[in-house]
């Protein structure tokens, strides 16, 4: 009878080991977790917090970041982003984060609330997603008539912020491709600043996002060929740096932050009419009032585009389209 137990002592104990590593190497997994792409994540489980100015920027790093980060936007969908001020609650999330990215330009609540934000919480990293971007002038229709002025760009950094100067510099620097990658690379190097035990994974996601906005960025030249040089009219100038991308004559119905005079609104009416313009753009962020009147006297159309979607190439995708269609 014992020539028959120790045998099976040995089964049991060899399949007791077997199934004791196992359950090892899954406990350890989480510590150096498989992303299913080649690459690995290390370290703490708990995610990077990462507060964004605006909702486009959390797209850029959540493919970047992954499994790793959490973002906190600070101006929710359907705010201005020019005006808005984050309540107490809203705040106090933010600063919370181990990394805030601004627009860096042309937005005066990241002027007021920056400085704020960075004495709740010192260790915070800040990161200008401008840094690298020739920045642009933010554009009335009065700056288009008998001139280059969508072709003019000004030198990069803050210094060319003038006080005092009207000439206010246009943030919307995420509605270009080529910037949004100028931002990806920014967020990549920040993370890796916080987290450099995962600059493997970063960079592959960071490489592979890449890919996707070159291939958007073709998607739209495709689409928008034939179209240089045409004009298209919009309420609030969101589509600066996408006109200059791609050759487009943007004309702005809002007049350095206001709605148009009646007297304004006859020189538009006259200028649509002289650059066959049939359709205003406008985005939900902004009254609709005077484009629709605008519309009206020219006998087009307002059309609904949102610089300010979440799903970026999604949402590039679809303006893109729709630019295609109504620019004659």
């Amino acid at each position: 009878m014992k020539l028959k137990i120790i045998p099976l002592l040995v089964i049991l104990i060899v399949g007791l080991s077997i199934f004791v590593s196992g359950c090892t190497d899954a406990g350890d997994s989480g510590n150096n977790r498989s992303t299913g792409q080649g690459a690995e994540i290390s370290g703490n489980e708990e995610p990077i917090i990462v507060a964004v100015s605006v909702v486009p920027q959390a797209e850029f790093v959540e493919k970047v970041g992954g499994d790793r980060v959490k973002t906190v936007v600070i101006v929710p969908s359907g705010a201005d982003p020019h005006t808005y001020e984050p309540s107490p609650k809203e705040v106090k999330e933010i600063s919370k984060a181990s990394m805030l990215l601004t627009v860096g330009v042309g937005m005066p609540f990241e002027e007021v609330w920056i400085d704020r934000f960075e004495s709740m919480n010192s260790d915070t990293l800040i990161i200008n997603c401008s840094e690298g971007i020739e920045l642009k002038k933010l554009e009335g229709y009065h700056h288009h008539e008998g001139e280059e002025g969508h072709d003019e760009e000004l030198e990069t950094g803050h210094e060319n912020k003038s006080e005092g100067n009207h000439e206010e510099l246009d943030p919307h620097i995420w509605t270009s491709p080529s910037n949004a990658k100028i931002m990806v690379e920014e967020i990549y190097e920040g993370l890796v600043e916080l987290d450099p035990e995962n600059e493997a994974y970063y960079a592959q996601n960071r490489d592979a996002y890449l890919e996707e906005l070159d291939a958007l960025d073709t998607r739209i030249r495709e689409k928008l060929e034939g179209k240089e040089e045409k004009n298209f009219m919009v309420y609030h100038p969101s589509w600066g740096y996408f006109a200059a991308d791609y050759g487009l004559n943007m004309i702005s119905v809002e007049i350095e932050g206001k709605e148009p005079s009646a007297q304004d609104l006859t020189e538009l009416v006259d200028l649509a009419t002289e650059k066959d313009v049939k359709v205003i753009f406008v985005q939900a962020q902004f009254s609709t009032r005077s484009a629709e009147v605008l519309a009206q006297e020219i006998g087009g159309e307002v059309v609904a585009v949102d610089p300010l979607a979440k799903n970026y190439i999604e949402n590039m995708d679809s303006v893109s389209d729709i630019f295609a269609r109504n620019l004659v």
